[in-house]
């Protein structure tokens, strides 16, 4: 027995002591390769999985060092079938690889021949691979590059992409690091040098960092290094705008040189802002824009958001392997489980910055999280017991109960930029006429949008009422509270984006406040503490107080 915060059993399970003095520093050891499962007061829950053991050997961490990492901070002996479970499972990673040949183009190469003969056994590898070279070696259709990596990764083998990428047609790309237009001068932070050079090195894959660390600055930086025609997906028309414009004022690039390829535009240029949604659009069943992919020599893909991904543009991306593809992402958690696809088809993590790494750093604000639970009347317990299962959540999570703690939440901040964020349109217009204050909702025309979100980041409006369009890709930094009415059931990626809403580091270093308002009691309850999950992992504490500590003149004043 060490005395050390975590215990880790047989089946896989790390129990984290939080109140530990060591819990910090065990955390940050164990967060590249285990995942949160549930977070309560005392004792945190990780699991260790292929996926996540998978992702860590791809960005770098070996077998070596995690099992370190659980010997040194387990409290017991670690039981070694697990040790043993754990070297094995990251030795699965890269025995095949991808890579290319002089005269067939793509193979699949075994470091280990009997798993090249498991797998070629397999069904699911049917019509992907070709005659065998040699007992180590099998020829690979170059359309399947990308299949064959999701294939294998759902049998146990993923594959090491090996093969390279093509440059694309070349166009000049520098970062203007002097400044422009009286913006004064700037440089990369460490962190996203670092994770422009892991992707580098990887030629494609992932790099995860917190709201509001810079992730734009890490995708301009990274078109620098390929200096090629670019194509950049992101999740709405403002997102793309906001994209336009940092790379206007960041890099070389012109307007001109900068399309934009959304429901309004069909703009295509050197470096192509395309969204989601216009991509995935369809017209008599085909996808009619697919040919955005093909319309230029791109040498670099970025996927903005890349949690967000939409199911189809998955089918598109399995046939763009030979390009150089970026994610970036605050979490890697989807809710639809799709996790292994994006490691399959946009690549491995290569680089996640813890996010309470970059507060010490003071590139991100500080944040307190409070939990606000009200209790519902009679009357909405009994609209929520008689609710049909499906609805129940939507009940418990828009009950006007809430209504006057938002509202004293936003007076208590009343010096402060408030956001208030839901997702049902009804209760939003509610929160909209109780609080006087002006609604951004899908519906919200561009132009309209933009007016508001430069009206409240000029100080003009001082809280902003805003639907699931405010969970990603909106810069709004002097955003200092975030009031969280109802969201998408239990999304661990929802609660992370909107809590990132409010993370741009202030002028004046001030603190940084997300609360979430739930119903005691109900389903919202639960879904609150599963969306808190991603948080929690991250080193973030939520206080649950009672309305009445808010309603009430108990509450001491905030600086």
């Amino acid at each position: 027995m060490s005395g050390g915060p975590l215990i880790v059993q047989s089946d896989k399970t790390l129990l984290l002591e939080v109140d530990h003095p060591d819990a910090l520093a065990c955390r940050m050891a164990i967060a590249p390769f285990a995942e949160l499962e549930r977070s309560p007061e005392h004792v945190h829950t990780y699991r260790l999985t292929p996926l996540g053991l998978w992702n860590a050997r791809a960005a770098g961490h070996d077998a070596e060092g995690v099992v370190d990492a659980l010997l040194r901070y387990s409290r017991y002996p670690v039981p070694h079938a697990l040790l043993v479970d754990v070297a094995e499972t990251m030795d699965r990673y890269g025995r095949l690889q991808l890579v290319a040949h002089p005269t067939h183009g793509l193979v699949l190469r075994a470091l280990d021949r009997l798993v090249l003969i498991e797998v070629a056994k397999s069904k699911k590898l049917a019509g992907m691979l070709g005659a065998k070279l040699d007992d180590d070696t099998v020829i690979v259709h170059p359309s399947e590059r990308g299949r064959l990596k999701q294939a294998l990764l759902k049998l146990g083998w993923p594959a090491e992409d090996l093969a390279g990428y093509v440059d694309g047609e070349a166009h000049p790309i520098e970062l203007a690091t002097e400044g422009t237009d009286g913006r004064p001068g700037w440089e990369l932070r460490s962190y996203q040098r670092e994770a422009v050079q892991s992707f580098w090195a990887g030629g494609s894959g992932v790099v995860v960092l917190p709201c509001g660390a810079g992730k734009t600055l890490v995708g301009a930086a990274a078109m620098a290094e390929a200096k090629a025609t670019t194509l950049i997906l992101v999740t709405n028309t403002v997102a793309g705008r906001q994209w336009k414009r940092e790379l206007i004022a960041r890099t070389s690039l012109t307007e001109e040189e900068i399309g934009e390829y959304s429901g309004e535009r069909k703009e295509i240029r050197p470096v192509t802002i395309a969204t989601y949604q216009v991509l995935t659009a369809r017209r008599g069943g085909a996808f009619t824009h697919l040919d955005l992919f093909g319309a230029r020599d791109w040498g670099l893909v970025i996927y903005d958001e890349v949690h967000l991904l939409p199911a189809p543009i998955f089918r598109f991306t399995a046939d763009l392997q030979a390009r150089r593809r970026l994610g970036l992402t605050a979490t890697l958690v989807r809710e639809d489980g799709r996790e292994g696809d994006v490691f399959s088809l946009i690549g491995p993590k290569r680089y996640d910055a813890p996010w309470k790494d970059i507060e010490a750093q003071g590139w991100i604000a500080p944040a307190d999280c409070t939990e606000v639970r009200v209790t519902l009347t009679e009357a909405e317990r009994m609209a929520y017991a008689v609710a049909e299962p499906e609805e129940r959540y939507r009940v418990a999570a828009t009950a006007r109960t809430k209504l006057p703690v938002v509202k004293a939440l936003v007076e208590r901040h009343s010096a402060d930029q408030v956001l208030v964020i839901g997702g049902y349109i009804d209760q939003l217009h509610e929160l909209g006429e109780t609080l006087d204050a002006p609604i951004v909702q899908g519906s919200t025309t561009n132009k309209e949008r933009e007016r508001l979100f430069d009206a409240f980041r000029a100080g003009e409006i001082s809280t902003l009422v805003i639907s699931k369009v405010g969970n990603f890709s909106i810069d709004l930094p002097e955003a200092a509270v975030a009031i969280q009415v109802s969201g998408t059931f239990g999304s661990r990626q929802e609660e992370a984006q909107r809590l990132g809403r409010v993370l741009r580091p202030k002028a004046d270093r001030r603190q940084a406040h997300f609360y979430t308002v739930v119903s005691r009691d109900t389903i919202d309850t639960e879904y609150a503490a599963h969306r808190q999950r991603f948080l929690a992992e991250q080193g973030y504490a939520y206080t649950i107080v009672d309305a009445d500590d808010v309603l009430g003149p108990s509450l001491p004043s905030v600086d």
